[in-house]
């Protein structure tokens, strides 16, 4: 989203230039036409004559003219979205605000208010969630705002951030990063909310390509050397299904696809098994031609159909025909077990409900003439809403609220009464008591969950009904917030708890003023703001519910005071700086803090290897700057990879390994294989004998034939250690050989 200077690699002349933009102005209005009614193309041309203009002096790192961007994201909300003609000149103009002479009120005047609020949308959301900006969280709720004032705002941000990512490949290494990290954080979930669920596997791919290149390839090519096995497979499963259907009288379309790179990544990961033993790499989709009226008969008739043919894992049915997602989804889901003891998913569902999968919201509100998923998009609306009227001051927290709130899967539980609500997957009773109303939540002390006792604590599923139990003497306490999941229960413990804290920090305001009379010093709010430095908490109001409480010790202040500074004007020298200055000397004597080479200068940087993912050299890595521990070297494949670089851009530094073979990094490996007899010797020979590694640490574990073995060992760097991997996974016996983190 900036006009980017760049060297062009884009070789066409002025004349062939003219010919590229027209010819894609004009698959933009073939994919428009059936929409355009009497004026729109006028309308149209207008919008793009102007972006035109307003970008002409415009390049983007590849060097092609930056109108090529706009035309490419309106495409995207006509054609993989289905938004109209008013969605395509807001994409058209969406940039012309915030990097061109053209402001609001000239769109205003030309193409009216409704056009110009959704154009101010977009270019808020540019200011706080674009590829420079450093402060998403803090902005965050601000995009919400517009989400919930007009949702097309979102949906064509969505558009705009899926052509960016697409054509990410010019854009520097640490760019690329940052903003797969974002997308993968923050845009895929809310795609995903959104019911736009090819959008979201699409961003979670290429957001993989970027952030986990070497694995991204490896599946990529997995998949296409499999490519004509599985659709050989999918043809025999197929082949009995399509006779009965015919046979049923049924109209039907019938597709196999594989899954995506990112959710094969994502099962191998979470199982711990290779690409061969995923096991449901095979999807079907079976869309009817039915009625409205009929929908449903039709999805249980092909059910049925299906697990006649095949045998299904009952535990993996998805009924959302009768509980469709909030955001319009409807399908049934099974699993089966195919041809060659494969499993396979099926998913049923209309044309219709098709057109909702695949174009989310904006179909919706085709479809949408009085039914009753129209409220659940208006309830989960009206729960932002809700969540963005509260005060906490915490972006960061808020960010992490939101996509557990309303990023997630959700579940449907039942009042008493039989009301349905919608909760997100984890909530707990205390977070339903919530829900139904805020004096209900605070005096909650347990729950009936399907007439039987459980604690606030108890994790609520699907089609439970729930009565809660009060108590007028019930209130909130700090470790209710470990039972919570939703926004809104966590931010009314929140307040709670902080009304509590401030009414007992009156206190501690007056014992702190009765100590600094002893001592001739006033409690002005700096000098309470240099006492909370100074005892080391984070605020005033902690300062003084510490004093309150007597966990603060005010005899220290003695010690405050005693270099001669005084509680008027203080200029107190706290411990920190020399615990720094001692953490940096730590550091210094450390060997390996010379091996990492940084930013353009190549300096050399004093920093520590973070615990959470243990790199070494060879792995892809960023460094970032934490507040107390200095400089933290991640892999980018970090569990906490995405949430560092989405929430605090403007503190990740770029870094790069320096040779050097002095220097050997502990890691772990986890090998599991026949339990054979010598299998032990062969490894520690290879390990310490042929390859000379140290070895840390070694447990082995028998049974049943099958051993597991776990072990530290020391290697100069990744190359060495993929080497080793290669070498044991080639011994007789061995079945698998990971990394894993050591502690």
């Amino acid at each position: 989203m900036e006009a980017i200077e760049t060297i062009p690699k884009y070789n066409l002349t002025p004349e062939e230039e003219k010919k590229e933009i027209l010819r894609h102005y004009r698959a933009l209005l073939k994919d428009l036409k059936p929409k355009l009614k009497p004026g729109d193309k006028e309308l149209v041309r207008h919008a793009f004559e102007m972006a035109v203009e307003a970008h002409q002096t415009m390049r983007r790192k590849s060097g092609e003219p930056y109108i090529l961007h706009p035309l490419a994201v309106a495409k995207i909300c006509v054609e993989e979205i289905g938004l109209g003609v008013r969605s395509t000149i807001c994409a058209l103009l969406h940039d012309t605000v915030e990097d061109t002479d053209i402001n609001l009120d000239d769109i205003k005047r030309e193409f009216g208010n409704e056009i110009a609020k959704i154009v101010d949308g977009l270019t808020k959301i540019s200011t706080v969630m674009d590829a420079n900006s450093s402060q998403q969280a803090e902005n965050f709720k601000k995009i919400l705002l517009t989400l919930t004032d007009d949702p097309r705002v979102i949906l064509i941000k969505l558009a705009d951030r899926l052509h960016n990512m697409r054509t990410m490949d010019s854009m520097k290494r640490e760019k690329q990063l940052k903003i797969s990290s974002e997308t993968v954080y923050v845009y895929a979930p809310l795609a995903h909310r959104m019911g736009l669920y090819a959008i979201k596997t699409e961003m979670e791919d290429l957001s993989m390509k970027y952030l986990e290149p070497d694995t991204y390839r490896y599946i990529a090519q997995k998949l296409s050397d499999t490519k004509r096995e599985r659709t050989r497979y999918i043809n025999d499963f197929i082949r009995p299904l399509r006779e009965k259907l015919e046979k049923a009288g049924l109209i039907f379309e019938i597709h196999g696809r594989p899954k995506s790179i990112h959710s094969i990544w994502n099962k191998m990961k979470n199982k711990g098994v290779s690409f061969e033993e995923v096991y449901d790499l095979f999807a079907i989709r079976i869309i009817l031609h039915s009625p409205q009226d009929r929908e449903k008969a039709d999805c249980w008739k092909v059910y049925s159909i299906i697990t006649d043919a095949y045998n299904p894992s009952p535990e993996r049915l998805r009924d959302w025909l009768s509980n469709p997602k909030s955001n319009g989804y409807e399908a049934l889901h099974t699993t089966v077990m195919g041809p060659q003891g494969k499993w396979v998913e099926v998913q049923i569902r209309t044309r219709r409900m098709n057109e909702i999968a695949e174009k989310g919201l904006a179909a919706h509100w085709k479809y949408k003439e009085g039914t009753d998923e129209e409220s659940r998009f208006d309830k989960w609306f009206h729960q932002i809403r809700e969540a963005l009227g509260s005060q906490d001051s915490n972006s960061i927290d808020f960010l992490q609220d939101f996509k557990t709130s309303f990023l997630t899967e959700e579940i449907y539980v039942y009042t008493p009464k039989g009301d349905i609500k919608m909760l997100p997957v984890g909530a707990s009773a205390l977070d339903f008591a919530f829900s139904v109303h805020t004096a209900v939540g605070s005096k909650c002390i347990g729950a009936k969950v399907n007439h039987k006792l459980v604690p606030i604590g108890h994790k609520l599923r699907s089609g439970d009904q729930i009565e809660i139990i009060t108590s007028a003497k019930q209130k909130p306490s700090q470790e209710w917030l470990n039972h919570v999941v939703t926004s809104k229960a966590k931010q009314k413990i929140k307040d709670t708890l902080k009304e509590e804290k401030r009414k007992v920090s009156e206190e501690g305001k007056k014992m702190l003023q009765k100590k600094l009379d002893t001592i001739g010093g006033l409690a002005t709010q700096h000098n309470m703001e240099e006492l909370a430095s100074f005892y080391k908490v984070n605020s005033v109001l902690d300062l003084l519910y510490g004093i309150a409480i007597k966990k603060i010790d005010l005899k220290e202040l003695e010690n405050f005071t005693a270099s001669g500074d005084r509680l008027f004007f203080p200029k107190p020298k706290t411990p920190e700086p020399q615990q720094k200055a001692d953490a940096d000397n730590r550091g210094g004597d450390k060997k390996d803090s010379e091996l990492i080479i940084f930013g353009e200068s190549s300096d050399r940087i004093k920093y520590a290897l973070a615990n959470c993912c243990k790199p070494i050299p060879g792995d892809d890595v960023f460094g970032f700057v934490s507040t107390n521990e200095g400089l933290k070297i991640h892999r980018t494949n970090c569990p906490n990879a995405a949430r560092l670089m989405a929430n605090y851009g403007h503190r990740i530094v770029k870094t790069k390994w320096a040779k050097n073979k002095e220097i050997s990094f502990l890691t772990g490996l986890k090998i599991t294989g026949l339990d054979d007899v010598g299998v032990i010797h062969k490894i520690t020979n290879l390990i310490s004998g042929e390859m000379k590694f140290n070895i840390a640490a070694m447990t082995i574990e028998a049974k049943e034939g099958i051993f597991h073995g776990n072990l530290k060992i020391y290697v100069h760097d990744k190359d060495e250690l993929d080497e080793l991997c290669d070498r044991l996974l080639a011994l007789p016996g061995i079945e698998k050989v990971d990394r894993y983190d050591t502690e």
